[in-house]
């Protein structure tokens, strides 16, 4: 596995490895990175269209934190994501500084953001600006690595439907391929915020995996919603949404639709949760009705 640490050997790799299937990332890995650059390599091996097999960026992006308190504090660990990438089957991890990524005196673009950035009142609403910032860095790392494909996990769902409406507007000709999230044994989505939580809120935490269980049994959406912030409420998280919205759009579906009884690929509704428990806020999510 070859560190890329700046623009140039970037550059060198690419151009004699070629083209890749790209996982991005701020670092901080567990293993649902772990798990995406399995993915990536998998993804790779199988295709003729990705000879240089799957290469990590680890980047932690100042510009989609509107909370510097947030950002200051957002752990780098850089040795050990080189051995988590390593034993993933990384061919390149590529680790370049903000002057790499946002050159003094050069204008990066943001993007025109696509309305599922804007309009469902969810992340957009609770983090403002942060999808200008996610879109800015990710066109500049796709314009960077020129990747025939990359991978994001449904953990980060909005997100997710950002970036691939975003490729689509672009016409970048990448592919976005969704890994499914990577929970603990007792249901608590993995995530780089975790070790923030203490022994108490740890606990108070799997109050969100519960609330999406609790979701899936119900029939409507207005019943998933309120059983979603009934669990949330006796945990006595804080939370900021608790909601069914289209997987797609993201936007409010009619409170009493009736659940999905076929056998919709991809499930047609998503339930979606953010809750700070202590001081860490954390998100979660999963098809409706399950």
């Amino acid at each position: 596995m070859e560190l890329l640490a700046d623009n140039a050997s970037l550059l060198a790799w690419r151009e004699s490895a070629g083209p890749a299937v790209f996982v991005p990332t701020m670092g901080a890995l567990h293993e649902g990175h772990a798990q995406l650059v399995r993915r990536g390599v998998a993804l790779a091996r199988a295709s003729r269209l990705a000879s240089a097999g799957c290469v990590v960026s680890i980047f932690v992006n100042p510009t989609q934190f509107n909370d510097p308190s947030d950002l200051a504090r957002y752990p780098r660990t850089l040795e050990a994501d080189l051995a988590t990438c390593r034993a993933a089957g990384a061919a390149a991890v590529y680790a370049p500084s903000p002057a790499d990524i946002y050159p003094p005196g050069q204008d990066i673009p943001v993007p025109p953001l696509p309305d599922v950035a804007t309009r469902p009142a969810l992340e957009d609403a609770h983090r403002p600006g942060h999808f200008a910032g996610v879109c800015q860095v990710v066109l500049r790392l796709f314009t960077l690595v020129r990747p025939a494909a990359a991978v994001f996990g449904e953990k980060d769902w909005q997100q997710l439907q950002v970036i691939t409406a975003m490729t689509a507007r672009e016409r970048l000709g990448i592919e976005i391929i969704p890994e499914p999230t990577v929970r603990e044994p007792d249901g608590l989505a993995m995530s780089s915020r975790n070790r923030f939580l203490s022994e108490h809120d740890r606990e108070r935490a799997l109050s969100l995996s519960r609330a999406l269980k609790a979701a899936a049994a119900e029939l409507s959406p207005a019943a998933a919603e309120t059983a979603m912030r009934r669990v949330l409420d006796q945990a006595g998280v804080d939370t900021e949404y608790a909601v069914v919205r289209d997987a797609g759009t993201l936007l409010s579906v009619g409170r009493d639709t009736p659940a999905s009884t076929g056998s919709l690929s991809p499930p047609a509704y998503r339930a979606l949760i953010a809750a700070r428990v202590g001081s860490v806020r954390l998100i979660d999510n999963a098809p409706w009705p399950g």
